[in-house]
């Protein structure tokens, strides 16, 4: 109907086939609308509200080859979201002339901070401890949204929250399944990265249960909601060239990379990393 936003689902096995799929369903179906972000001239973006189900987070590929970034910048990001190596890097919200980074997902999962208190709230640590009690409930979940912050600065948090929930898989082993909501997701450039670094996230979340729980706890599927997931104007022609294009002229195992293709990669990546961040963290001081 004319005046809705498309509602559009796609799902598969692994990670690299459903955000393949995804693409080609926004592509196909979605609508065109303008952005805050747009520039006078640019092309109307491509948009739809976008559900993705990973059927088996861990099964390969895993690493579709056309997300744009390389691999030691996909590592990085993984280490940003899951290990928290740019926290240091959030300005000081009293100093208007700190100009390093309003956030961090992994400072808002880990260390979620409210005015007025002095002590800070690590969701992931007790959405670990609330399903390690009780793995039915349906209160385990973390949040990044600050209503007095958010509303007003420039980039506000994309992601928005993360909903767990254990059911006995086989042999009775538990499995964790994860509900991640966006309220806005760069379907082209930024989707991909997200969903990896996310997926990390639901395997330390598994790790952490498993410790508190005593017993072994393995990953289940993963759904990502997405309120917009688009593709800006300015960039469907690159879409084009380089996802369409790879699309029409290579077999999905030549799109994609397995993890054990890209594991040595991404541990020779990390001395690299380690020393870019420690650069640009002389930078901000």
């Amino acid at each position: 109907m004319k005046g809705n936003i498309p509602v559009l689902s796609v799902s598969g096995r692994s990670l690299a086939a459903a955000w393949e799929n995804s693409l080609l369903e926004l592509y196909s179906k979605g609508i065109r609308i303008q952005t805050e972000y747009d520039k006078p001239g640019d092309p109307l973006s491509l948009d739809s509200t976008m559900l993705i189900t990973i059927e088996e987070p861990k099964s390969e590929p895993r690493i579709h080859r056309a997300f744009p970034g390389g691999l030691e910048f996909l590592e990085e990001y993984r280490q940003e979201v899951v290990e928290g190596i740019k926290d240091h890097w959030i300005r000081d919200p009293n100093n208007p002339e700190d100009q390093r980074w309003e956030y961090t997902y992994h400072e808002r999962l880990f260390s979620y901070r409210i005015p007025g208190l002095q002590t800070s709230f690590d969701q992931i640590d007790a959405v670990a401890g609330k399903l390690s009690r009780k793995p039915f409930s349906r209160r385990a979940q973390a949040i990044t949204w600050k209503v007095w912050e958010d509303l007003n600065i420039h980039d506000p948090a994309c992601l928005q929250s993360i909903w767990c929930r254990i059911l006995p898989g086989e042999d009775d082993i538990w499995t964790l399944n994860m509900n991640v909501r966006f309220r806005s997701n760069d379907a082209y450039e930024a989707a991909f990265m997200n969903m990896f670094a996310i997926l990390s996230l639901q395997e330390k979340i598994a790790e952490k249960i498993s410790e508190k729980a005593g017993r072994p706890v393995t990953i289940g599927r993963y759904l990502h909601l997405a309120d917009s997931y688009h593709i800006y104007g300015s960039r469907i022609e690159d879409f084009k060239s380089r996802f369409l294009s790879q699309i029409e002229k290579r077999t999905f195992e030549e799109r994609t990379w397995t993890m054990e293709f890209a594991q040595p990669l991404f541990d020779e990546a990390k001395v690299k990393i380690a020393e870019k961040v420690k650069r640009q963290t002389e930078k901000y001081l």
